[in-house]
């Protein structure tokens, strides 16, 4: 498809009026088709700031080079690593024109330019009587992406050279791209400005926690405006666009829940929202949750602050959103409760914020059980304006740093690994960095193996933590703009899951081996999910597993992969509950079982998954089961998926009780006249035929009439009956395990017998 040559307005990146320039539009085509535009934000550099998803460095090499055909998983990863690099090389970026798809609106190819290219026109005089400085010189240098079929975003052109001098690594903090005011810089602004301190003060105070002026990352002027429009922050007739989108919904929606905390139009509240979709995908995927918050960091016009997950194919899932005016603690604590109210009141395993003060003592409140995480590719972003001077006297500090963090396999190797880096780069007196050391147990991965974050791998991380709204909304985005875009997303979310769904049950994966556990996994993974975990299958026929040490019951296994002795992990197998635990702790990370733990179960004859490796999150079935009552949110019940709920638990149920049952023999008697027993009860239940249940509201809650007691009772004494039989077989395991060990400690002294024989025999 040939465009022709476009005039496009754009901004100068020092702000002000906007002036005609000349910019070629990209010969470029899409399947989709796409509408040619630029960006209109006179800030627009500033969106090279990006949300917190970040490239692989893994697959760069030291230097951090950008060049054609360079892969990203998102746009916003290209425009963080060109401005790195620019940061790097002494000059400021800007982005320019971009595409939009014409099926869904979303953007599918950037152009990230020098801040100095293209000229300023002259004429219209009148316009400003301030005489500006001339800052664009033609520069052509520019790099741009373009989003691929598979999702990635590849770099189709790239030029490096510039027509101007560059800025030296003592001066590069004062670009345009590279003047920040981060979230904790905020907080700390707003602190001492709630104190009364003014921009000159609040900037002293900067420049001696930061170490210096370099390390602040942005001047006294970004500090005196960002000071300026907390006191004036409002989203103007916005607002009322907000109020009538979340009166229209809940009135189609009686699943819609929205709340309102102290004065929105007078820009002293916040607003939280959550239609049924997200909050019945909380019931199914919210074990892990992330609080994005991204606008903080990124200066965005709008606070707009969502709830993600990840569903059954590992796609991003919404359980809400928030718009934030108001950034005390006590509203981040009314935030997180009032979406834990909206939630049912269930609590997620795992939560990622960013580190933000503020946000962790509200965490700390509101999710007293839960698992904290700190967003991983923020503290990355951080390090760069703490260390900027290391990052540019020394290229290669920043991937070994970010293999320090991401790579390392054990709390003695990250340790071990810091400590060099310190030493090597003389860091020992870096305060910031202190802190980030004293705060690894929630943001290095080593650290977390040990807790559910349902990510594939610690490389994927929390890197993607905007991935929900990539494309859809970022700093140009008004108010106006955020309700259309936040439908937009959802939408294409949702095809993207029925296309997931439709694959999985449609496309039959390719088995590579003949293991029934292949074949078993292949019929209730998502198609995803399935794919990851015959990858670690597959795997296992390069990991031997040799015994360390034999318990009889439990046994020790070393597994590592063949010719890589040194990079072994330690299985422990429980034979008879064929249950294992892996150092490499990818199972508890990631619910998928490790190629360690496979390798086990190769040797070990264990032909099909144990079900308690079969986390249901992960299966075509994900959605069968409802985990909270329905009626709590204002949900339609489905009869058909209740009998369907019915039929998982029962199946679930009784592969357990096949599991234990067939251990020994003793147990297998007792397993057999209880299910005889219960065979018996079942058909019992169902010659009286159903029980009428009538409810009443009590209170807005629903209470059991006393007609409904027999039935409880019933119940009641089944329930105990089974909890007998459990306990008979769990005595049954315990004298098995007991004649087990007997017998291995008669084994033992049987062979120091023989032995002593031996000796004798020989004097």
């Amino acid at each position: 498809m040939d465009i022709e040559q476009l005039n496009v307005m754009e901004f100068d990146d020092l702000g002000g009026s906007g002036r005609e320039d000349e910019v070629t539009a990209l010969d470029l085509e899409h399947p989709d088709g796409f509408d040619l535009e630029y960006n209109d934000n006179h800030n627009n550099q500033e969106l090279l700031e990006g949300p917190s998803t970040g490239p692989s460095t893994s697959n760069f090499d030291a230097n951090l080079e950008p060049y054609e055909g360079m892969e990203f998983d998102s746009e916003q990863s290209a425009r963080i690593f060109y401005n790195s690099y620019a940061r790097r090389i002494g000059f400021s970026t800007r982005v320019s024109v971009y595409q939009r798809s014409r099926r869904d609106g979303s953007i599918i190819c950037r152009q990230i330019v020098c801040s100095r290219e293209g000229f300023r026109r002259e004429g219209n005089e009148n316009r400003s009587k301030r005489q500006r400085t001339i800052t664009r010189v033609g520069c052509k240098a520019q790099m741009t992406v373009k989003k691929q079929s598979s999702g990635k975003w590849v770099v189709t052109k790239l030029i490096k050279e510039h027509n101007h001098d560059l800025v030296p690594p003592d001066k590069v903090h004062c670009l345009r791209s590279h003047r920040h005011v981060s979230g904790p810089a905020r907080s700390l602004i707003d602190t001492l400005q709630a104190a009364g301190m003014g921009p000159s003060g609040v900037m002293s105070v900067l420049i001696k926690e930061s170490g210096g002026i370099n390390n602040v990352g942005f001047t006294k002027v970004d500090c005196q405006n960002y000071m300026s429009s907390s006191r004036q922050r409002t989203l103007g007739s916005g607002g009322q666009v907000v109020f009538d989108y979340l009166k229209q919904m809940q009135a189609e929606d009686s699943g819609f829940f929205y709340a309102v905390q102290g004065d929105f139009d007078n820009s002293t509240g916040n607003i939280f929202w959550a239609d049924a979709n997200s909050r019945m995908n909380y019931t199914y995927f919210g074990d892990t949750v992330t609080f994005d918050t991204t606008y903080r960091t990124n200066r965005y016009r709008v606070p707009f602050a969502p709830f993600t997950g990840w569903n059954h194919h590992g796609q991003p899932v919404l359980f809400g959103c928030a718009l934030l005016l108001n950034e005390s603690e006590s509203s981040f604590v009314w935030l997180f409760e009032t979406w834990l109210a909206a939630m049912s009141g269930r609590h997620p395993i795992s939560i990622t914020t960013d580190q933000d003060r503020i946000i962790r003592a509200a965490v700390s409140q509101v999710f007293p059980g839960t698992r904290h995480r700190f967003c991983k590719w923020n503290i990355f972003k951080e390090a760069q304006e703490k260390l900027s001077d290391v990052y540019h006297s020394h290229p290669s500090f920043e991937v070994e740093f970010q293999r320090c963090i991401n790579l390392t396999e054990t709390v003695d190797e990250f340790e071990s690994c810091w400590e060099s880096l310190v030493q090597r780069y003389d860091l020992g007196d870096r305060e910031w960095l202190q802190s980030m050391y004293s705060a690894r147990q929630q943001w290095v991965p080593v650290y977390l193996m040990d807790t559910f974050f349902g990510e594939m791998s610690v490389m994927q991380g929390s890197d993607n933590i905007n991935s929900y709204f990539d494309g859809y909304i970022n700093a140009s985005t008004n108010i106006q703009m955020l309700i259309k875009q936040h439908e937009r997303a959802i939408a294409n979310r949702y095809e993207k899951e029925v296309k997931a769904d439709y694959d999985t049950m449609n496309i039959p994966p390719i088995l590579k081996t003949p293991s029934p556990m292949e074949k078993q996994a292949a019929n209730f993974y998502t198609r995803k999910i399935f794919m990851k975990f015959q990858e670690e299958l597959v795997e296992t026929l390069a990991y031997p597993a040799t015994v360390i040490d034999d318990m009889g019951s439990t046994i020790t296994y070393r597994v590592a992969k063949f010719g890589e002795d040194c990079k072994a992990h330690f299985v422990r197998f429980h034979v008879f509950e064929k249950r294992a635990s892996c150092t490499c702790q990818m199972f508890e990370f990631s619910g998928i079982i490790c190629r360690h733990i496979l390798a086990v179960f190769r040797v070990t004859n264990v032909l099909t998954l144990p079900s308690h490796y079969i986390l249901k999150r992960w299966t075509r079935n994900a959605k069968s089961q409802v985990l909270l009552d329905e009626r709590a949110l204002g949900l339609p019940t489905n009869s058909q998926e209740s009998f369907a709920v019915r039929c998982e638990n029962l199946s679930q149920e009784a592969l357990k009780y096949v599991d234990d049952g067939a251990e020994s023999i003793h147990i297998y008697n007792v397993a057999i006249d209880a299910l005889h027993e219960a065979s018996r009860k079942v058909a019992a239940a169902k010659k009286q035929g159903p029980v009428p249940m009538h409810n009443t509201l009590v209170n807005g809650c629903q209470q059991l009439q006393p007609r409904c007691l027999d039935q409880d009772k019933k119940i009641q004494e089944l329930t105990d009956e089974l909890k007998h039989a459990s306990k008979k077989c769990e005595a049954y395991q315990s004298k098995l395990l007991a004649v087990v060990k007997d017998m291995e400690e008669q084994k033992l002294k049987i062979s120091v017998k023989i032995q002593n024989v031996r000796l004798n025999l020989k004097d």
